[in-house]
């Protein structure tokens, strides 16, 4: 929080000096666009900045539906506030989407919001807010649902399930629309769930169709990748990210240990809550192992959309949850009125991770203030899947402009033509209509010059 009003709070290794690259820049980017968009009355769900002009214009999904925060944020504390704020406010959203859902099924207050902080500070949850991946606050829409259907809000319930694949979270949809159909159907309210699961269906096929669908990152992902991302065994009892933070699935030690309690309760009195809640627990657990268990090759292989997929614990969120559900369910058997406050210190001791560094940003940089009108070049210019180039989609919210090069890893193959063509000066600048060159020395912006 020291550090909060100047520098941007993510997860990474902070550079000194420069705007350090991560994919907290990009969703900053994509959540900052509608509202630019808007202001400038053009369609907002469309950027029309990045890999221009030599790929169609991007549909910005990620901007869906955070963007709406955003963008009072940013009007009140500018760029890096309004990220910072956003990220805390997560935890927030996420802990009362919790606490509803569970105050809905009749528990305790003290045992809903302690099982809303178990969701709010899950680890994986944080580590993905931290490292800027839009998986770890999209994972609230998904109580939201539940809560809409228990309290009869259809709208709110198919809309929430809807929302996680139309934000781009195609890969949780996969589990978390599954998850809905089930849920609905253990709690008799089958119709809703078929209807959430054929919108969410539906916006599923949208995203790929519009965004995926002949980008580079639709050529078939390898199985090595999904060996590179899987977790171990050993990673559900590390409080730290031992190999990269897509493979940090550390769950707590007590909080696995009330949801056991919580299961063996909750089976003798409603058996098919019991499953749905066991299965959603266990199942996302066991697929983070992705090659690391045999069964996991021949699904990613047979399963539709999850041959497209390249990191296997990305179903966890459908677990953090269940395991909150569970853990309260547990705790609100306790006879002793006092237990929610004895809990609340040891869930927030048992889940404590540390995945937040405060990276640095550069605003008002006074090399891009200089930027003329016209479509602008980066150098040096990166690949669309290089992480460097998401500290130009940084800037890009300073100076508003045409750029061929920018930061996607379902980039048109265009774009991947043209940026490998200005690597290797094959491809004049000029002859995209480029006319300003920013010039980044040392990662920073140095100078402009004409291409």
């Amino acid at each position: 929080m020291r550090d909060a009003p100047d520098e941007l709070l993510a997860y990474g290794k902070p550079r000194a000096n420069v705007v350090t690259p991560g994919d907290h820049l990009q969703t900053t980017y994509n959540f900052w666009l509608p509202g630019h968009q808007l202001v400038n009355g053009r369609a907002p769900w469309l950027d029309p900045y990045s890999f221009q002009p030599e790929a169609p214009k991007r549909t910005n999904f990620a901007g869906w539906p955070f963007a709406i925060l955003f963008w009072p944020l940013q009007a009140l504390f500018g760029t890096v506030g309004a990220w910072n704020a956003f990220a805390l406010l997560s935890y927030v959203g996420a802990g009362a989407a919790a606490a509803a859902w569970l105050r809905s099924l009749r528990l305790p207050l003290g045992a809903a919001l302690v099982g809303g902080l178990v969701f709010a500070l899950a680890p994986y949850r944080s580590i993905q807010t931290a490292g800027g991946h839009l998986l770890g606050p999209i994972a609230m829409l998904l109580p939201l649902s539940l809560w809409g259907l228990e309290t009869r809000r259809r709208w709110l319930a198919v809309s929430a399930i809807a929302s996680v694949p139309l934000s781009g979270q195609v890969h949780l949809a996969l589990g978390a629309i599954l998850f809905f159909l089930a849920y609905a159907a253990a709690r008799r309210r089958t119709m809703v769930g078929v209807v959430g699961a054929v919108a969410g269906t539906a916006a599923g096929l949208l995203v790929w169709l519009t965004e995926i669908r002949g980008t580079t990152g639709a050529s078939g992902r390898s199985f090595d990748e999904v060996e590179r991302y899987s977790a171990e065994l050993i990673d559900f009892f590390s409080r730290s990210p031992r190999h990269g933070f897509e493979t940090f699935v550390f769950l707590g030690w007590l909080v696995p240990l009330a949801a056991l309690a919580g299961l063996v309760l909750v089976a003798r009195r409603d058996r098919w809550l019991a499953a749905v809640l066991g299965v959603g627990a266990l199942v996302p657990v066991l697929l983070a192992l992705g090659a690391n268990t045999p069964a996991y090759e021949p699904l990613w292989d047979v399963v539709p959309g999850l041959g497209q997929t390249r990191v296997p614990p990305r179903f966890l969120p459908i677990a953090c949850l269940c395991l909150a559900a569970l853990a309260a369910l547990a705790l609100a058997r306790v006879p002793w009125r006092y237990a929610a406050l004895v809990a609340i210190p040891l869930v927030a001791l048992d889940l404590r991770v540390d995945v937040y560094r405060p990276m640095g940003a550069d605003e008002g940089n006074s090399v891009y203030a200089e930027v003329g009108p016209g479509p602008l070049l980066e150098q040096p210019v990166y690949l669309p899947e290089l992480l460097e180039g998401s500290v130009y989609l940084y800037y890009a919210i300073q100076a508003p402009r045409e750029r061929p090069s920018s930061y996607s890893t379902t980039a048109p193959p265009e774009a991947e033509r043209a940026a490998r063509e200005l690597r290797s000066g094959r491809l004049d600048p000029s002859q995209l209509g480029i006319r300003t060159i920013v010039r980044f020395r040392r990662g920073r912006p140095a100078e402009l010059s004409p291409p």
